[in-house]
């Protein structure tokens, strides 16, 4: 898949090894800055690697920009749980602050339904949206996420303190 972006191309593609220290470079701050993702704040880069390259039916994949290959963004998708819950899909994306606002995660979130659907999934949803990011919550709904309930106070902020966890959901069984 190929998007375009301003005036700058970007490739939507499954992430290599090769792709781990810019995929890094765009998580990390990500993670440090505790806003938008549940995860501890003070991940290291291993277990952030063994937590994000997924193997099939899951997948991590990059946005990497045309010409000199730099990571703009990066998603995965995964099974959401095990056994008889396995054939719904889980995602999460992450975009450069420097590219935010250029379609990129837009672009992840299209390819990983596609990819996702493709694997077989019926269906993906998001365990935990947080609330105040206002940006996913309209670009998710946008992109025909629901949300089902919204879990109060269960994210703590870093600046705004305890807001709510969406769980949003998308059918995928048909096309």
């Amino acid at each position: 898949m190929c998007a375009v972006s301003h005036d700058k191309a970007y490739e939507i593609r499954p992430a290599t090894a090769d792709d781990w220290p810019g995929i890094w470079a765009v998580m990390e701050p990500v993670i440090r800055e505790g806003e938008t993702f549940t995860w501890d704040r003070d991940t290291d880069e291993d277990t952030a690697h063994a937590k994000w390259m997924k193997e099939a039916p899951g997948q991590a994949f990059v946005a990497v920009r045309t010409g000199d290959g730099v990571v703009l963004g990066t998603g995965e998708f995964h099974a959401n749980q095990g056994g008889g819950g396995s054939h719904v899909a889980n995602a999460g994306y992450m975009v450069g602050p420097q590219y935010s606002g250029q379609g990129v995660a837009r672009a992840l979130c299209a390819y990983s339904l596609k990819e996702a659907r493709a694997a077989g999934f019926r269906s993906m949803q998001f365990n935990a949206v947080v609330e105040s990011n206002v940006r996913a919550v309209w670009l998710w709904q946008s992109m025909g996420f629901r949300i089902l309930a919204t879990v109060p106070e269960a994210f703590n902020h870093p600046e705004i303190g305890y807001v709510g966890l969406h769980v949003m959901y998308q059918e995928l069984s048909s096309p």
